[in-house]
């Protein structure tokens, strides 16, 4: 089997798909022959866009073996269903979320929908698979397979290297307990909310440390955005991945005591936080138009050894199993977060006693092996059917 991978969401960048993808292609790259054409942000984007038919007929001629080309999202799979399809070679698509749900009347009802042109399409979640069968996408041709993660065996940071690493933050989190957020900043993560209406009332016992892509202060892209109507700036938004919570949450920020947000970090820093951090919460928020598709980094956190509270929302159950391997809490209910997270401040025995157990949940049930031999499971299904 000779599979042609054709994504725009790939290291350096940072994001779940970006993860997905490079799990995905580095674990059939050990079962398969593969062959990339990933954007490498050395070029624009567009220009990247508007040379695929080209480069996919290239790679197909000089390599006539290939037998599958995969699309990482709908957004590129869309696209490419305007050029050219070989009768020999099946197509495969994932889809995410926000490539499922994108507002616009014309995406769903003149583009989304061509993706039936296609053999196969893996959903990362019920939540995405439902959603894409609402809005016309074949049942018969879809399937769900979860998002997996690296789950090897981790070191334990000493208590005194992490400590050393909070001084050099300048991070005081003396007598209280530390919760995490990490992610971009856009408005379903439901960054700015929480930080609103739920940790100021947490009856100073926690100290809030958020990480991922973030602007201090404020850039001209940012300024230039704002100057659109609401509708449209929305729209560009959702489009282009803008960070729609980055100013409220800068300023919320800068009114809050004892809330960091420490930018991207290397990734090592960030499973140091995840294992030494006292719970990890994504509160995530219902976004007309947007949607999580899935909630990687709810895993990953809950691999590292700590306790998740995240939103029962999108595709997030799909990865936080309640009292399986984390807590799911009603988006939006600022109460009853309060209560949960106060709860677990007063009862830590308790919630220290789930997290072994959580940790190994996580990686019996979602490892990026799982996902790879899922992928590998359908992509020879279809070879196998077109024999």
């Amino acid at each position: 089997m000779e599979i042609l991978f054709v994504s725009h969401k790939f290291p350096p960048s940072t994001g779940g798909m970006e993860k997905h993808c490079y799990e995905l292609v580095t674990g059939m790259e050990r079962k398969c022959k593969t062959h990339r054409l990933i954007y490498d942000s050395k070029r624009s984007r567009l220009s990247f866009f508007l040379s695929l038919r080209r480069k996919i007929g290239q790679i197909c001629r000089t390599h006539p073996q290939i037998d599958i080309i995969y699309f990482n999202d709908a957004l590129i799979a869309a696209f490419c269903s305007f050029t050219k399809l070989y009768g020999h070679i099946s197509y495969v698509v994932t889809l995410h979320g926000l490539d499922v749900v994108f507002p616009s009347r014309i995406y769903h009802k003149y583009i989304f929908r061509r993706l039936n042109f296609y053999n196969q399409m893996i959903a990362v979640s019920s939540a995405t698979a439902r959603k894409a069968i609402a809005l016309g996408i074949d049942s018969r041709k879809l399937v769900v397979i979860p998002n997996g993660i690296d789950v090897s065996p981790l070191r334990d940071t000493p208590e005194s290297v992490f400590r050393d690493w909070l001084s050099a933050k300048r991070i005081d989190a003396s007598g209280r307990q530390i919760l995490m957020m990490t992610g971009r900043p856009v408005k379903r993560k439901g960054f700015s909310w929480f930080a609103e209406h739920v940790f100021p009332q947490l009856q100073e016992q926690f100290y809030l440390i958020v990480t991922g892509p973030f602007h201090h202060k404020p850039a001209l892209l940012e300024r230039m955005v704002f100057l659109l109507p609401e509708k449209p700036r929305e729209k560009v938004m959702l489009f282009f991945g803008y960070f729609s919570d980055e100013r409220r949450l800068r300023k919320i920020i800068s009114q809050t005591p004892c809330i960091s947000h420490l930018g991207c970090l290397p990734y090592s820093e960030v499973e140091m936080l995840y294992n030494k951090a006292d719970a990890f919460v994504m509160p995530n928020i219902a976004v007309e138009g947007d949607m999580e598709g899935f909630g990687l980094v709810c895993l990953e956190a809950s691999a590292h050894g700590a306790p998740v509270f995240a939103s029962d929302i999108d595709g997030i159950p799909g990865a936080i199993i309640n009292g399986r391997n984390g807590f799911l809490l009603p988006p939006g209910n600022a109460g009853v977060w309060v209560e949960t997270l106060n709860d677990f401040a007063h009862n830590t025995g308790f919630y220290k006693s789930c997290k072994d157990r959580f940790s190994r949940f996580t990686g019996a049930n979602y490892s990026r092996e799982q996902m790879v031999e899922a992928y590998y499971g359908v992509f020879k299904s279809l070879g196998i059917n077109r024999t």
